[in-house]
C-alpha cells in the first residue's frame, strides 16, 4: 500500500475530525500549527512559552481580588467598614451577624426567606406568640441562594454597594445568654443602653459621612451614585441635623456644620421654598439650635429666615399660600390649584410663635394665630375632624368629605396639643379643639383589624369608612401620650398604647422588619392576616413617626420593651438602608429582604427626626430635653415650654 502523497495528512485529518467540518479538498492545502510551531527557532518557542506561563501566574494570583471587587467589597473594605460602622462601647462584639430567622409571620404560608434578626429574644412579635408560633431560631436554609452580584453581607446595586450584615452588633454576652433573658418587660443591661446609644451615634456618624463627602451644603444627600439632590438650595439636611449633633454630644461635627452655616448659608436667593417645610426644617431647626447652644448665630439667621417668609400670609383670606420666593418676597399658591393643605397652615405656629417671643415683634404670632381662629370656626368638620384642604381666596374649606389622619391633615391635630403645653396650657379654644378632635377620631375612624384585633385609625370618605392607615398616622400615640403626661384624659394613654402596637407591628410584619409608607387592614372575620401592603405602597423613607411614639411612649411610662422595638428598627434600618461608602437610602420594597430596591435618597428628616428620637429613646436620663421644659415641632426641634407669667 502506497503511503500518503503528503507527510502532514494524519495530522489535518486530526484537526478536521476535532472540528466535525473536516473537508479534504480545502485542509490539505493548510499547513498545521503543528508544523509552524516545529519551524520556529528555539528561542521563539521558549520565549512564547514564557509569556504565556506568566500570564497564567498573574490571571491566578489575581483571582481573588477580581472576585472580591466583582462582590462589592474588598475583605479589607469589610473590615474597615466593620470598624467603622458601628464602635460600641463594649468591645465583646461578634464580627458578622448570627444568621436567624425571624418567627414566621401571622399572614404567611409560603417558605420565603425572613430577614435576619439579631438581639434579645423578647423582641419577638407578640401576636405571634398568641398563635404559638414557635420562638426558636432556626437556621436560614436560604442563605446560600444569593443574587447574582451578591456576597454574604453585601447586596450590589446597580454598581453602589449596600451593606446587609450591619445590623447594629449587641454585646456578646447578651447573645450567649439569650435563653436566659427575661420577658418583654424586663430592663435592658446598663451596658446594652450604653451600647444602643452609641449605635445611634455611629448611625449618624456613618450618615454624615456620606452626606459631607457628596452632598455638603446642598439640601438631600444621593448615596447610591454618591451626589445630591436640591429642593430649595439651602442645605436642608446640615440645618435640621444641627440639634441632633448637639443633643448626641458630637461637637467635632457640630462645629463644621456652624462653621458653614456662618460662612456660607443665605437666605438671599430667588428660589421659591415651600412654607411649611421651610418652616418646620429650617426656622424650626435654627431656632432650637439657638436655645441649646445660646448661640447668636442661629437667632440671627432665623430671624432672616422668618422674615422672609411673611409674604406667604398675605393673602385674601389670610390663610398664608404655600410657596415663597424668598429672595424676591412674594408668594403664590401652587401652579395647578389655589389651594393649601390644612396641616401646612396649622402646623407653623410653634415656630412663629416663638420667633415673635424672641424678637418681640407680634407680627409673626399674629399672622400664625389668624390661620387657627379661622379654622376653629370653620364649618365642613365632623366632631372636630377637619378635612385636607383649604382655599386661599376665600378661607373655606376644599374638597370636603375625606378625613384622615395622614398626609395633609396629621399634624394639625398634633399643633393643636403642643400650642397648648407651649403656651403655658392657658389657650383652651387649643385645648377644646383638639380633645374634640380625639373623639371625633375614636367615634369615626378607629377600628381593630381581624383576626387579632389591631387597634387602627382608618379614613373616611364620603360616609364610607376605609381601612387605610398611614405611617404618618403613627405619631398620634405620642401625641397621646403626651397629652395624657399634660393632665388630658387617661383613656388617651390607653389608647396611645394600643395604636403603638400596632404601628410595632406595621413593622415585625414586614419581611425586611421596616414598615410601608401606606398599610390596608382587614376587617371580615375568617381573615388570616391582619395587614394588606399594596404594591405601591412597599417604600420606606426612613420616616421617623414610630420610633417618635416609641420615646414618648417608653419617657412616660419606662416600660423597656418601647427601648427594645426601637432598637430592631434600628438594626433594620443597618441591615436594609445603609450605604457602605456613607449614608442610609430610602427603599421601594420593604417586602423583600434580598432586593428592597433603593431609591438613592437620604431624606433629611432621618438626621433630623429618626434618629434623634432613636438616641433619646436610648436615652435614660429625663432630663435630656424633658418634656415638662420642652416641646417638639413637626420636625423633632425642640422649643422652650414657655416660662408662666402667674
Amino acid at each position: 500500500m502506497n503511503p500518503p502523497s503528503r507527510q502532514d495528512y494524519v495530522s489535518i485529518s486530526f484537526a478536521g475530525q476535532g472540528s466535525g467540518v473536516y473537508n479534504n479538498s480545502k485542509q490539505w492545502r493548510r499547513q498545521s500549527c503543528w508544523r509552524k510551531w516545529k519551524q520556529l527557532s528555539r528561542l521563539q518557542r521558549s520565549l512564547i512559552l514564557f509569556i504565556l506561563v506568566l500570564l497564567f501566574i498573574c490571571g491566578i494570583a489575581s483571582y481573588p481580588s477580581i472576585t472580591e471587587h466583582l462582590s462589592g467589597l474588598t475583605e479589607e473594605e469589610q473590615n474597615t467598614e466593620s470598624n467603622i460602622d458601628l464602635r460600641p462601647i463594649i468591645p465583646h462584639v461578634l464580627p458578622e451577624p448570627v444568621n436567624q430567622a425571624r418567627p414566621p409571620l401571622p399572614e404567611q404560608t409560603s417558605q420565603r426567606k425572613l430577614p435576619n434578626k439579631r438581639g434579645p429574644p423578647f423582641l419577638q412579635n407578640r401576636l405571634q406568640k398568641k398563635e404559638n408560633v414557635s420562638n426558636t431560631v432556626v437556621e436560614d436554609k436560604a442563605a446560600d441562594k444569593k443574587k447574582e452580584g451578591e456576597e454574604e453581607g453585601v447586596i450590589n446595586w446597580r454598581g453602589a454597594v449596600i451593606d446587609t450584615d450591619q445590623a447594629t452588633e449587641g454585646v456578646k454576652d447578651e447573645e450567649n445568654n439569650e435563653d436566659s433573658l427575661p420577658n418583654q418587660k424586663a430592663k435592658p443591661s446598663k451596658e446594652s443602653a450604653i451600647n444602643w446609644l452609641e449605635a445611634v451615634r455611629e448611625a449618624f456618624r456613618h450618615a454624615w459621612k456620606g452626606y459631607k463627602d457628596f452632598a455638603w451644603g446642598h439640601d438631600e444627600l444621593r448615596p447610591l451614585s454618591k451626589s445630591y439632590s436640591e429642593w430649595f438650595g439651602l442645605g436642608l439636611t446640615l440645618i435640621d441635623a444641627l440639634d441632633t449633633m448637639w443633643i448626641m454630644g458630637l461637637k467635632e461635627e457640630f462645629e463644621e456644620a456652624k462653621a458653614w452655616v456662618a460662612t456660607e448659608l443665605t437666605f438671599n436667593k430667588n428660589v421659591d421654598v415651600n412654607l411649611f417645610e421651610s418652616t418646620i426644617r429650617i426656622l424650626g431647626g435654627l431656632l432650637s439650635t439657638y436655645h441649646l447652644t445660646g448661640d447668636t448665630l442661629f437667632l440671627d439667621k432665623a430671624k432672616d429666615i422668618g422674615s422672609r417668609l411673611m409674604p406667604a400670609f398675605n393673602t385674601p383670606s389670610k390663610i398664608p399660600y404655600s410657596d415663597v420666593n424668598i429672595g424676591k418676597g412674594t408668594a403664590h399658591p401652587p401652579r395647578w390649584t389655589s389651594d393649601s393643605t390644612v396641616a401646612e397652615v396649622t402646623s407653623i405656629q410653634l415656630e412663629f410663635r416663638e420667633l415673635a417671643r424672641l424678637t418681640q415683634e407680634p407680627q409673626y404670632q399674629v399672622a400664625v394665630a389668624e390661620v387657627m381662629k379661622q379654622v376653629h370656626k370653620l364649618d365642613g368638620k365632623l366632631d372636630g375632624l377637619v378635612p385636607m384642604f383649604i382655599n386661599t381666596n376665600n378661607g373655606q374649606f376644599t374638597h370636603q368629605g375625606i378625613y384622615t389622619l395622614g398626609a395633609r391633615a396629621d399634624s394639625y391635630y398634633e399643633y393643636l396639643l403642643k400650642q397648648w403645653i407651649q403656651g403655658g396650657k392657658k389657650e383652651n379654644q387649643l385645648l377644646e379643639d383638639y380633645l374634640q378632635a380625639i373623639e371625633g377620631v375614636k367615634k369615626n375612624l378607629l377600628q381593630k383589624s381581624s383576626p387579632n384585633g389591631l387597634t387602627f385609625v382608618g379614613e373616611l370618605s364620603h360616609g364610607q369608612f376605609s381601612p387605610k392607615m398611614d405611617h404618618l398616622v403613627c405619631f398620634l400615640p405620642g401625641t397621646l401620650a403626651l397629652g395624657a403626661h399634660n393632665g388630658l384624659p387617661a383613656d388617651h394613654m390607653d389608647l396611645a398604647k394600643q395604636l403603638m402596637e400596632t404601628c410595632y407591628q406595621m413593622y415585625v410584619q414586614m419581611e425586611t422588619g421596616l414598615s410601608p409608607e401606606i398599610v390596608h387592614f382587614n376587617m371580615h372575620q375568617g381573615s388570616t392576616r391582619d395587614i394588606d401592603v399594596k404594591l405601591a405602597d412597599r417604600h420606606n423613607l426612613l420616616r421617623p413617626e414610630t420610633v417618635e411614639s416609641l420615646f414618648y411612649l417608653y419617657r412616660f411610662t419606662k416600660e423597656h420593651k418601647y427601648q427594645e422595638w426601637g432598637y430592631e428598627i434600628l438594626q433594620n434600618f443597618n441591615k436594609y438602608t445603609k450605604v457602605s461608602s456613607g449614608g442610609y437610602t430610602s427603599i421601594n420594597n420593604v417586602r423583600d429582604p434580598d432586593y428592597p430596591s433603593p431609591r438613592d435618597k437620604m431624606e433629611s428628616f432621618f438626621l433630623g427626626e429618626t434618629l434623634k428620637y432613636l438616641y433619646l429613646l436610648f436615652s435614660d436620663d429625663s432630663n435630656l430635653i424633658s418634656l415638662d421644659q420642652y416641646v417638639f415641632n413637626t420636625e423633632a426641634h425642640p422649643l422652650p415650654i414657655w416660662p408662666s407669667t402667674a
